[in-house]
């Protein structure tokens, strides 16, 4: 589990796969680490370059007690890419993700050869809760907001089945850091990229999942209505799909990987 030095500042990052497989970085959801991939990443590795890391305010990556913007993050995943003697890859973004992913397609497409956005958004909602959610884990840390993130982001059917692994991420979302958590809360809040989407042209598939309440289907399909030629395939399950749908997840970015 090394830890990359990019520009003075800490990235916690992984890498499987062969090395001269063409690379496919995959980026979590707010709250999460890079152990959201687990159950993924081993799958995808047999035929790709994986590089897994925690955003900037997760895990261990750099947590600065600051306002981020998109472009912050998205600015990460580039410098990442430039330290690995990486010039362009896939890209794999789910939740926060996939809106670093849209921000990389509008602002970076030359160092994207392919996109998935899964469970995502391209406007993640009215200011006003973000500031109030901002407000509440200035005050009162991430641990009281876990179990209310954990209940919109999986089904009762998984949350039944597979305790110890919702445990995890959980634990996941209870040990960000505060300062991490309200940075890319305000990345989050101040994100709108609806009137740019007509622009990306890179090859895009967007993933949606019925039972999804955080970022509901509907979301996902304004994304691929409005990129052209983007492909748009529904998974079953929650929002954090690749953890709750694994082989489903990992065969739908396989289809469109090639």
């Amino acid at each position: 589990m090394p830890l990359i030095d990019l520009s003075g500042e800490r990235f916690h990052v992984e890498l499987a796969g062969p090395q001269d497989a063409p690379p496919l970085v995959l980026a979590h959801s707010l709250g999460c680490t890079l152990g959201m991939w687990d159950e993924v990443a081993p799958l995808l590795a047999q035929s790709r370059r994986v590089i897994r890391y925690d955003a900037r305010g997760h895990g261990e990556s750099v947590a600065p007690d600051q306002v981020y913007a998109m472009g912050d993050l998205g600015r990460d995943v580039l410098a990442l890419m430039d330290q690995l003697g990486i010039a362009h890859a896939d890209f794999c973004g789910l939740s926060l993700g996939g809106m670093v992913g849209q921000w990389l397609a509008l602002n970076a497409p030359q160092r994207l050869t392919r996109l998935v956005l899964a469970n995502t958004t391209a406007h993640a909602g009215p200011a006003r809760f973000w500031d109030q959610r901002i407000k509440a884990v200035r005050r009162d840390g991430v641990e009281p907001i876990a179990d209310s993130m954990i209940d919109s982001w999986f089904t009762p059917d998984f949350r039944a089945r597979a305790p110890e692994r919702v445990a995890s991420v959980r634990a996941m979302v209870a040990g960000t850091q505060p300062a991490g958590y309200m940075g890319t809360s305000c990345a989050m809040r101040d994100m709108d990229f609806r009137a740019g989407l007509d622009r990306i042209r890179t090859q895009t598939l967007v993933l949606v999942s019925d039972a999804d309440r955080s970022t509901p289907p509907a979301w996902g399909e304004a994304i691929a209505a409005a990129i052209p030629g983007a492909r748009l395939e529904r998974l079953p399950g929650g929002h954090l799909s690749a953890v709750e749908q694994p082989e489903a997840f990992v065969a739908a970015v396989a289809r469109f990987l090639g």
